[in-house]
């Protein structure tokens, strides 16, 4: 017997949740054949049976009434017309790949013909006979040959179809079009009627038989998910057949997407789109598109779905989570959104306006920049790369210092398959959390793919409160257009969702969570060109949300009660309120913000009767003193918090007569502290001016400017003035009327 019996290689078949074909490699070989399935359809056994081997059933492997026959035969023919093979004989045959045909080759084939039978049931038998009959061309089987020559499974199949593919063997070249078409139709329609002379099949059934057509030409096998069959698999299980998790009708419908969306955004020079959908409560992978069908100039074969791209601000939830996990801050708590200088490293916010303070959970809803930034300052670059590690974003891996504080705001590249399966580990760890189990409260990371074992990560206690506001605040993210109004409608589905832009506008992102499925988008160039308006809002949301409305109904997470506590934050900072907060709200946050401290913006002043002038003890008797609680931020928060806020007052002035308490009355907004600046040059070719601005508390004070000990002028109001220094290192100082001093240094380096 040949050892082992077939040696062939085999098409890698990719077959999804429910046994549907989603794609196929062709093999090694070259040839189009499927590896052994156990089953053949029942249409195709009897047809096989009846043209082949009616005793296949009955004989050892060897039939001797058949060599009887074709020995008689011959003698007649004077040639040889009958071989007498059995089925089993036939496998022998092809396992030794059609040796020559002789009588000592013949002998031996039925010797191990019986061997063969002996080993193998009947239906293993007829199943390495059905995997491994020529069909024509290079297609090699009858489910390749099913699917190239009637584009469905072989179980599919009709009488008259089963019928052409079981006489096919016996003449492959039959089946090129345009050649003997007539002759495999009369091949084809003896069949169907020895079929109905046995009883197999009814005279209806046979007449309809005989007036179905015979297929054109070979049709192309389904291509459903074609990045996930050469990527993810094609290495480790070459030539096997692959069951996965993709549902076939999901995966056509994202396709579709996909299709659609890029006929709209290649008009912009936007040609490659990814997405895939977890399902969550599963473990498993419900659709996989790595790219679009862009055609072959717009690398439409590069699994950008596992391409590292820069993350844009598609990390800022994480941030914001660990925040609130740490104890840092509250949910609303106002991080600073004033134009700011870290080091080397200038963020500016998308739109380059400013809310001087801003609720964290309204910073990261409309993804702002600026506070992010100095979120992760407070957090620290080390510890967010450490819990990024743990959530399986394995792509950052370079050490903290290369990226420092531009990791928040895409410095670091991931892939969207790292970034989906995080949010989709954090959405699974919210639907197992269960305060009575202490194994729930440990974060551990979920393996979608189903490839690796991730029973030995340490994972580590996560807030659960913490993860609950952040995907709550989430939510309030402005949806794309078209979807803005579904507040309003009953039933609308809920989705935390978030974008990301890359810097040069190279890449799109937009990950969509709920209990049961997350979603995430990725759109740009696979060559990383950035376009003009390609940014996560305008060209992933919209995929997004139409990959959502194909999803069958989502629900909502459970809030964690247990692990949220109810506390008076003041109403204005979001801190945690003070003894002079005067305005609160009772309202749950995650547990551990109960480290978080007290208010820092409220304080006690001290004022005149009308509230106009601010006094103290050395000009005022304490019965003329009225003393009330005030809402004060930073000068240059103040300055841009006022314009967004009518309501918020300014501290009144000091009592000329009054010596004045320390605080800071002036915060420099443009130059920062040791700027290097570049003059601009105007159209007409003249130096460009550098408009230099301060804030002051109290805007009408006058503000005294002088340049390198040289005086400039004086401001009033408006703190502002536009200079053109020359090239080289300057020293600026601002005097107000009550005496309080600024000094900033900077650097001109070029017009």
């Amino acid at each position: 017997m040949p050892a082992p019996l077939f040696d062939a290689s085999y098409s890698t078949v990719l077959e999804s949740r429910s046994g549907a074909l989603l794609g196929a490699k062709i093999a090694d070989d070259g040839q189009w054949r499927f590896p052994v399935s156990g089953n053949v359809p029942e249409k195709f056994e009897k047809a096989i049976i009846e043209f082949e081997d009616r005793n296949f059933k009955k004989h050892p492997g060897v039939d001797p009434v058949a060599i009887g026959r074709a020995i008689i035969q011959n003698y007649r023919a004077g040639e040889v017309v009958s071989g007498a093979s059995t089925l089993t004989m036939q496998v022998i045959r092809l396992a030794k790949q059609n040796p020559e045909r002789t009588i000592t080759e013949k002998l031996t084939e039925m010797v191990q013909a019986t061997r063969l039978e002996l080993t193998h049931s009947k239906k293993e038998i007829l199943a390495l006979y059905a995997a491994h009959a020529p069909f024509g061309g290079n297609v090699v089987g009858l489910e390749a040959a099913s699917w190239r020559y009637f584009g469905r499974k072989p179980e599919q199949l009709s009488w008259a179809e089963s019928a052409m593919l079981a006489v096919l063997p016996n003449s492959p070249a039959l089946i090129h079009p345009g050649r003997n078409r007539a002759e495999l139709e009369a091949k084809r329609d003896r069949l169907l009627g020895r079929l109905f002379e046995q009883g197999i099949i009814d005279s209806l059934s046979y007449e309809l038989a005989l007036l179905e057509p015979l297929p054109d030409k070979p049709r192309p096998l389904p291509s459903l998910a074609p990045h996930y069959l050469a990527n993810q698999y094609l290495g480790a299980n070459s030539g096997e057949r692959i069951s996965s998790s993709i549902r076939q009708n999901l995966q056509q419908k994202v396709t579709d997407i996909v299709g659609y969306h890029h006929e709209q955004l290649s008009s912009n020079g936007i040609h490659n789109a990814a997405v895939v959908v977890l399902d969550v409560r599963n473990h498993e992978i419900a659709a996989y598109v790595g790219n679009t069908r862009s055609g072959s100039e717009n690398d439409e074969q590069v699994d950008v779905l596992q391409a590292p791209r820069s993350t844009g601000s598609i990390l800022k939830p994480f941030l914001y989570m660990l925040t609130l996990h740490e104890g840092q801050i509250l949910p609303n708590t106002l991080i600073p959104d004033v134009p700011s200088r870290f080091s080397d490293y200038t963020p500016r916010n998308f739109t380059r306006t400013y809310t001087g303070a801003v609720p964290a959970s309204e910073a990261l809803s409309r993804s702002l920049n600026v506070p992010a930034v100095h979120e992760l300052q407070e957090f620290g670059v080390p510890k967010f790369q450490h819990y990024l590690h743990q959530l399986g974003l394995t792509t950052i891996n370079n050490p903290p210092e290369h990226y420092g504080l531009t990791l928040i705001l895409g410095g670091a590249e991931c892939t969207l398959w790292e970034i989906s399966s995080a949010y989709a580990s954090l959405a699974d760890f919210m639907n197992r959390y269960d305060v009575r189990e202490e194994k729930s409260r440990l974060f551990k990371r979920v393996d979608f793919s189903g490839e690796a074992d991730l029973d030995d990560l340490s994972g580590f206690n996560l807030s659960a409160g913490a993860l609950w506001s952040t995907l709550e605040a989430m939510v309030n993210v402005n949806r794309p257009e078209g979807e803005v109004f579904w507040r309003r409608f009953d039933g609308a589905r809920k989705v935390a969702w978030k974008t990301g832009t890359s810097f040069g506008h190279r890449d799109g992102w937009a990950i969509g969570v709920t209990p049961e499925y997350v979603v995430g988008v990725w759109a740009g160039n696979a060559d990383g060109e950035g376009r003009p308006g390609l940014t996560g809002v305008k060209t992933a949301g919209p995929i997004l949300f139409d990959v959502f409305n194909t999803l069958p109904e989502t629900s909502w997470f459970y809030e964690p009660v247990y692990d949220l506590d109810k506390i008076e934050v003041c109403a204005v900072s979001g801190h945690r309120a003070g003894e002079f907060c005067e305005d609160r709200d009772t309202t749950w946050v995650p547990k551990p913000g109960l480290k978080t401290s007290v208010c820092p913006y409220h304080r006690s002043v001290h004022l005149n009767a009308d509230e106009t002038l601010q006094l103290n003890s050395s000009c005022a008797d304490l019965k003329d003193i009225t003393t009330r609680s005030w809402f004060v931020l930073p000068p240059d928060q103040e300055w841009y918090y006022r314009k967004k806020n009518p309501a918020y007052a300014s501290l009144p002035p000091f009592d000329p007569d009054c010596r004045r308490e320390e605080l800071t009355a002036m915060k420099m907004i443009y130059p920062f502290s040791r700027s290097s600046i570049y003059v601009p040059v105007e159209l007409n070719g003249e130096t460009g001016k550098t408009v230099f601005e301060v804030a002051h508390r109290t805007p009408s004070t006058r503000v005294f400017w002088h340049l390198d000990e040289q005086y400039l002028g004086e401001t009033n109001r408006i703190h502002q003035l536009s200079l053109s220094p020359e090239p080289g290192k300057h020293t600026l100082v601002l005097v107000d009327e009550f005496g309080e001093r600024l000094e900033q240094r900077f650097e001109i380096v070029g017009r």
